[in-house]
């Protein structure tokens, strides 16, 4: 089954900020926001064990085991695994340091075996509350946070996890599954064996505004030949596009903050939000099943929901083309 006839509508909800990422965040706080997606309409969760070592999960878990379970779905991730010990010294997450420094202090386990897998799949599912998931996403086996590593740790997932995945996607416990990255390498890795075959994938922060000609060039097209979807996380590039100052989970550099700079005065000139013209454009692309904003704050969700139906102008997507802020590849809303 494809993501476009799992996922309940074009907007979801990401949900590492609850993993208090990049500031610690209160617990009525975290509610609020999740609550606020709902009556926003919202009905797609992604989390992950990963994020705040397990919080976002249960936070995610407090507001969604009180809805009825049919009513959305839900998807987490496999490659994490949370203990009861906590950690006494510095994590080490490759280019990603102290991201979640604010969130639990559990120790985690980077593994993608077969046994692991399972195990990270019912710990998720106690923490969240519920009695199944929807979609698992095989997470973080990239360069980013494994270095020169990283193939060892796909081949740990390949002969694990991937085979995990797909007997409970066969067996009808879980509806897909795929890989949740921020490169695209081991997608395309993915997409090359002949088994076992994702569903689709979940593509952080690599088409965006402000980076999509490498996944235009790389990994797209086989994706679209072989029919499989892409779920768009990160459509604001950790922040950068919606008044933030991250930009790939670190403070953004001055070559990032002109374009940002270009992209607003764009916008303004064509009296649009420039949250409207990130998540329209990353939904533009026709193998993008649906993107998944994250948040803290209620009035964020309320934002995105605007972004997602405001009319931006044909004129708009056209200047930027012309302007040679964005690639002359990339799918563009209105044919522009």
């Amino acid at each position: 089954m494809s993501l476009k006839e799992i996922l309940p509508g074009k907007l979801g909800f990401g949900t590492a900020p609850l993993g208090n990422m990049f500031r610690a965040i209160p617990d009525e706080e975290a509610a609020a926001t999740v609550e606020a997606a709902w009556d926003q309409g919202i009905r797609y969760y992604d989390t992950a064990p990963f994020y705040g070592a397990g919080l976002a999960e249960s936070r995610l878990g407090e507001v969604l085991s009180t809805k009825p379970r049919d009513a959305y779905i839900l998807s987490t991730k496999v490659g994490r695994v949370i203990l009861d010990e906590h950690e006494t010294a510095a994590r080490d997450l490759g280019e990603k340091g102290g991201l979640f420094e604010h969130g639990n202090p559990n120790k985690m386990l980077h593994v993608w075996t077969a046994e692991a897998t399972e195990r990270s799949i019912e710990d998720s599912l106690r923490r969240l509350g519920v009695d199944r998931l929807d979609i698992v996403w095989v997470h973080d086996i990239a360069q980013d946070f494994h270095g020169d590593a990283w193939l060892s740790k796909f081949e740990e997932a390949r002969t694990g996890a991937f085979r995990v995945l797909s007997r409970l996607r066969d067996e009808g416990v879980i509806k897909a599954w795929g890989l949740g990255v921020n490169r695209t390498e081991p997608i395309e890795l993915t997409l090359a064996l002949d088994e076992p075959r994702p569903d689709g994938f979940l593509l952080a922060g690599r088409y965006t505004l402000l980076d999509h000609e490498h996944a235009l060039q790389r990994l797209l097209p086989t994706a679209q030949e072989q029919n499989v979807d892409m779920v768009v996380g990160g459509p604001y590039s950790s922040g950068v596009l919606a008044g933030g100052t991250h930009f790939e989970y670190q403070q953004a550099p001055p070559e990032i903050i002109e374009k940002v700079s270009r992209l607003k005065t764009l916008a303004h000139k064509h009296g649009i939000s420039i949250k409207a013209a990130a998540l329209q454009f990353s939904l533009a692309h026709p193998a993008a099943a649906a993107v998944i904003p994250g948040a803290t704050r209620p009035s964020r969700i309320a934002e995105d929901t605007a972004a997602l139906n405001e009319t931006v102008p044909a004129a708009f997507w056209t200047d930027l083309r012309t302007a040679g802020l964005v690639s002359p590849a990339a799918p563009l809303p209105h044919g522009a």
